[in-house]
C-alpha cells in the first residue's frame, strides 16, 4: 500500500524547532519576531496567517521558517496584535505592528547574528512572505510601506487580497468584521485603508501562489486581487496550483513546497 500524504493542517500543531534569537521591535508583548540564521541572503519576513485571531500565532509557521533557513534563508518570523476577546488588534495597531516590524527588522537580525557571531543578512531590502491573512498583510505592506522601507518582492501564499469579499462570504465567522470594525458600507475608511490593492506600480516583483481546493479562502479572492491590482501594476503575476488546498503552501512535507521555493527563488532574481 502506498504512503499515505502526511496531513497538511499537523503543520498547525507540531512542534518545529526553536528559533536561533528572540528579537523585540516594539513595547507590546506581541512586539516580538522569531529569527533563524541561514546564509548571506536578504533577509525573508515571515508574516503568518490565523485570520488576523489572537488564538493563531507566529509557531505555526515554525515549520516553513526552518525549512526555508536549512535551505539558506535567514528568516525572522514576525508577530503582531490581533483581534479576539482581550487582545489589542485590528484596524489599525495590527497594520501599525506591520509596518513597524517590518521596518525595524533587518538591523535586529543582523544585531542578534553579530550577538551569536553568525554571518548577517545581506544589507537589502527584505523579501516577505505571507499566508492566508499573513498574505494579506504582506501585500497591504508593498502597498502602503514607505519608499525607504519598501521590500525587496513580495510572495503572498493564499492570501485574504479581498477583504469587502472575505465580509460577504463571511470566512471564519466574522474575521473580516472583527479586524475593521463591521461592514465595509459602515467603515468605509478602515477598508480603504487596510485595502492590499496598490494605487500605483509597485516597482518590485509580486507573486501569489493560491491552490484551487482551498476552502478557508477561495482562490476567487486573489484572482479579484489581481484583476484590480494590475490596472496599477502589470507585474503582478497569480500562481494557481491544482487541487490543493490551503496549509500544504506552508508545509515543507506538501508536494506544493517546490513551487514555495520556487517562487521565492524568483524574487531574489
Amino acid at each position: 500500500m502506498p504512503a499515505r500524504e502526511p496531513d497538511p493542517r499537523d503543520v498547525l500543531v507540531l512542534p518545529a524547532p526553536p528559533p536561533d534569537a528572540v528579537v523585540r521591535y516594539g513595547p507590546h508583548a506581541d512586539h516580538v519576531a522569531d529569527v533563524r540564521l541561514g546564509g548571506t541572503g536578504p533577509l525573508v519576513v515571515m508574516i503568518h496567517g490565523g485570520f488576523w485571531r489572537a488564538e493563531y500565532d507566529r509557531a505555526h509557521t515554525g515549520h516553513l521558517a526552518a525549512a526555508l533557513a536549512a535551505e539558506g534563508y535567514p528568516v525572522a518570523q514576525v508577530e503582531y496584535r490581533r483581534t479576539g476577546p482581550g487582545a489589542e488588534g485590528g484596524w489599525p495597531a495590527t497594520f501599525d505592528d506591520v509596518l513597524a516590524g517590518v521596518a525595524a527588522l533587518p538591523e535586529l537580525v543582523a544585531e542578534a547574528a553579530h550577538a551569536l557571531g553568525r554571518p548577517a543578512p545581506a544589507a537589502a531590502p527584505p523579501l516577505l512572505i505571507g499566508h492566508s491573512a499573513g498574505g494579506h498583510l504582506a501585500l497591504w505592506y508593498a502597498a502602503h510601506a514607505p519608499a525607504e522601507a519598501a521590500p525587496g518582492g513580495v510572495l503572498a501564499l493564499a492570501p485574504v487580497a479581498d477583504l469587502a469579499e472575505a465580509y460577504r462570504l463571511d470566512l471564519d465567522e466574522g474575521a473580516v468584521e472583527a479586524l475593521l470594525g463591521g461592514a465595509p458600507g459602515d467603515f468605509p475608511e478602515a477598508y480603504a485603508g487596510a485595502s492590499p490593492v496598490p494605487a500605483r506600480a509597485l516597482s518590485l516583483p509580486c507573486v501569489i501562489i493560491h491552490g484551487t481546493t482551498d476552502v478557508q479562502v477561495p482562490i476567487e479572492l486573489s484572482r479579484r486581487f489581481v484583476v484590480a491590482a494590475r490596472a496599477a501594476d502589470a507585474e503582478i503575476a497569480l500562481h494557481e496550483l491544482p487541487e490543493v488546498g490551503h496549509f500544504e503552501l506552508i508545509d515543507p512535507r506538501s508536494a506544493a513546497w517546490r513551487k514555495v521555493t520556487e517562487a521565492l527563488r524568483s524574487l531574489r532574481r
